[in-house]
């Protein structure tokens, strides 16, 4: 493509449009502002507007900022008809078991297979281990307090799956509380399994430093996945 600096806005926005789809990752403003030899502040705009358009139009598609760059995603709208589609090809489909043991390791992260356990009250290793098959939690380093024993986190594929920048986007859990006392109960419930020592900050870095390949589609809103 030539004369890059030369692009008008409209110009912009139909390249940048043209690399997200055939972008299989979220791509950072910075990449794009680098290929096209624009000013990455010029990019940022661009992109935001491209998210307003599709949202104001009712589009098939949305545009969004997630894991440290801009992705692609389908809206809520059209979920229901997505999740058909997906679910009518993929075979991949997490369990109830997978669920709840990845949202274990994603509010508690890092934590070892002893602590998701304490939390489900049943032996996870065989549901962890498939998590980190599917390319959804990695081994995030070793906790020596605890006979090495092996750390969970999330991945970047997680954080893409889900619609999230990074785990500090994740709801409060004490928000799905059906009552005050069931509020506390889960605050002092994860306050007590949270290893000793570990940051927000650590957490972050174990959510999003290795990505993890998942073949199939993206959930519909971003904060839903019907594949593995």
């Amino acid at each position: 493509m030539e004369d890059l600096d030369a692009l008008d806005p409209n110009e912009l926005k139909g390249a940048l449009e043209a690399m997200l789809v055939a972008s299989s990752d979220p791509t950072p403003a910075t990449d794009f502002a680098r290929v096209l030899g624009v000013a990455p502040g010029d990019v940022v705009e661009a992109l935001g507007d491209l998210s307003a358009e599709y949202q104001d139009k009712g589009r098939g598609l949305a545009l969004r900022e997630v894991a440290g760059g801009w992705r692609l995603f389908t809206p809520p709208a059209y979920h229901d008809q997505v999740e058909a589609l997906v679910l009518s090809w993929d075979t991949r489909k997490l369990t109830q078991a997978a669920l709840e043991t990845l949202a274990v390791i994603a509010y508690l992260q890092p934590v070892t297979r002893d602590g998701v356990r304490a939390v489900r009250g049943v032996n996870s290793d065989g549901t962890i281990a498939s998590l980190v098959d599917k390319g959804l939690v990695r081994e995030a380093g070793r906790d020596q307090a605890r006979g090495n024993a092996i750390l969970y986190g999330t991945t970047r594929s997680f954080l893409e799956r889900f619609g999230l920048r990074g785990v500090r986007d994740l709801p409060p859990l004490e928000d799905f509380a059906p009552d005050e006392e069931t509020r506390r109960f889960i605050a002092e419930r994860l306050s007590g399994l949270r290893i000793e020592g570990t940051s927000d900050t650590a957490a972050e870095e174990a959510a999003a430093s290795a990505p993890g390949p998942i073949e199939g589609a993206d959930g519909a809103d971003g904060g839903r996945s019907f594949d593995g």
